[in-house]
């Protein structure tokens, strides 16, 4: 009797953990006002995590990707929307964070003074451009479009920005061009400072840009599941409510509804990873030195982890 008493007991105690551990929040990180991580403030919003019978709670607000990995590195986020570059760079040099689903593509433009001559890429040559970080998205993509402009990136001078502070250097002729994720590009438009060089679409037509990443451990987890399937009812809502998503967006940001109007046109958001665009990215980043990996195809096939998606989302090919 007293073995099934305490077989009992422990059966019970048992349960009583699991139910706490299923309990705890997922925590989440993104970057400060981005819009690319439209759908998660659209799911906050709109009730879709509570409607999956998960809880998230924002663990932390970032300035750049690559902020947001160390901070996954150190055990303080279980989840997050953050460039697809910066999680890569992380997962090749030793990091657990995988894609578990996409969250946009494009959504970024090159950005010169209002009053500059410039008209390609190519005329950056000798100039001072701001990227949101090392290894950021961004980082890639100017470095890209100078290749194919003919253009060394060690005949420019790269260096690193906060996006918030862009508009305010390219105005007091710090620097001469700067790369960054919407709604910076239209805000420094709207206030005159600067007009599109290119937009990340003209650099890389359907380029990848953030995805939504968790950690090894989490991404087996039921309740990465319910945050994927959240995430996937709201780029559907984005899709078809375009009206209350920037009426989310204005909210979030706080920035004038023209604004985020006009970087709403620039992002394009999906839950579909993009296999061939993240296997790119690898060859360029061990081209660029960031990371030093296994064949491109080999490392996306561990990297993303598509199958939280429904099935519909889940072959990678954009």
């Amino acid at each position: 009797m007293n073995k099934i008493i305490m077989s009992v007991l422990l059966l019970v105690l048992t349960l009583g953990m699991a139910q706490s551990l299923q309990a705890q929040p997922v925590r989440m990180g993104y970057l400060q006002n981005d819009l690319h991580h439209l759908p998660l403030w659209v799911a906050q919003d709109k009730g879709l995590f509570a409607a999956n019978g998960v809880e998230v709670e924002i663990a932390g607000v970032f300035r750049a990707g690559p902020e947001i990995m160390t901070a996954m590195a150190a055990g303080s986020l279980d989840m997050a929307y953050v460039g697809e570059a910066p999680a890569t760079i992380a997962f090749a040099r030793g990091g657990t964070a995988r894609v578990v689903a996409q969250a946009n593509t494009e959504g970024s433009a090159l950005m010169v003074s209002s009053k500059s001559t410039a008209v390609t890429v190519a005329d950056l040559k000798g100039k001072t451009i701001a990227v949101p970080g090392n290894g950021a998205v961004q980082d890639f993509l100017i470095r890209r479009a100078l290749k194919q402009a003919g253009v060394s990136a060690a005949d420019t001078h790269i260096i690193t920005l906060a996006p918030p502070e862009m508009d305010k250097a390219l105005a007091a002729g710090q620097i001469d061009a700067f790369i960054a994720w919407q709604p910076y590009p239209a805000r420094a438009m709207a206030t005159g400072t600067a007009k599109v060089l290119a937009s990340s679409a003209q650099l890389w037509k359907g380029h990848p840009c953030c995805a939504l990443v968790a950690t090894e451990a989490v991404s087996t987890s039921r309740e990465a599941a319910k945050v994927v399937q959240a995430h996937v009812q709201a780029i559907e809502y984005i899709r078809t409510h375009p009206e209350e998503a920037v009426a989310v967006a204005v909210q979030r940001t706080g920035m004038e509804e023209a604004v985020v109007r006009a970087a709403l046109a620039d992002v394009r958001y999906t839950a579909q990873p993009d296999v061939h665009g993240e296997e790119e990215y690898v060859r360029f980043l061990n081209e660029f030195g960031y990371i030093h990996t296994e064949a491109a195809a080999d490392f996306t096939n561990k990297f993303i982890k598509a199958d939280l998606l429904p099935a519909t989302n889940r072959d990678g090919v954009q």
